[in-house]
């Protein structure tokens, strides 16, 4: 993940993959994205209210690092309602314009195995999990109704067990 990151070098398409990896989004969630959308918190992150599946509404966090980079897409011509990842021609991307991006970047970064925007929510999702978070807060961060769809995020360690967690 981290390969892909550094070596992309256009800027809308490199906060693009940033925000995939660090909201979880669906690529028709990103490519929905207005700046009306994207609203900055005190403590220096940003959040950004995401249009889900069935037509529910939740709230995505930002690092602050990721949130500096989105803000760098504003202009002062950005209206509220303007798509914050435009194409060429001034529309929001679509979700192909999304996915030649994606495989662009895995690409130059030596990845030669399939990758999709899709790929981006599951390492968000597994890396979180993998490093403590609770399994409820990943779920609601994905907009997933079922705890049992995040659960399919969890991996088997062989060197872990939950028997690590009590005390003796």
């Amino acid at each position: 993940m981290q390969r892909i990151l550094k070596l992309e070098k256009g800027k809308r398409n490199s906060v693009l993959l940033r925000v995939l990896y660090a909201s979880g989004l669906r690529v028709s969630e990103i490519c929905g994205l207005t700046w009306a959308d994207c609203q900055p918190r005190r403590d220096g992150c940003g959040q950004i209210a995401v249009f889900g599946k069935g037509n529910t509404t939740r709230w995505a966090l930002l690092p602050k690092p990721v949130w500096a980079r989105l803000e760098t897409l504003r202009t002062p011509a950005s209206k509220p309602k303007s798509p914050v990842f435009r194409s060429r021609q001034g529309g929001a991307l679509t979700r192909m314009q999304v996915l030649n991006i994606v495989r662009a970047a895995a690409l130059r970064a030596g990845i030669t195995e399939p990758v999709s925007p899709v790929w981006f929510r599951h390492a968000h999702a597994s890396h979180s999990l993998d490093r403590g978070a609770p399994i409820s807060l990943v779920q609601a961060t994905l907009g997933h109704s079922s705890l049992a769809t995040t659960g399919r995020y969890l991996h088997a360690r062989p060197d872990k067990s939950s028997a690590d967690f009590l005390a003796y």
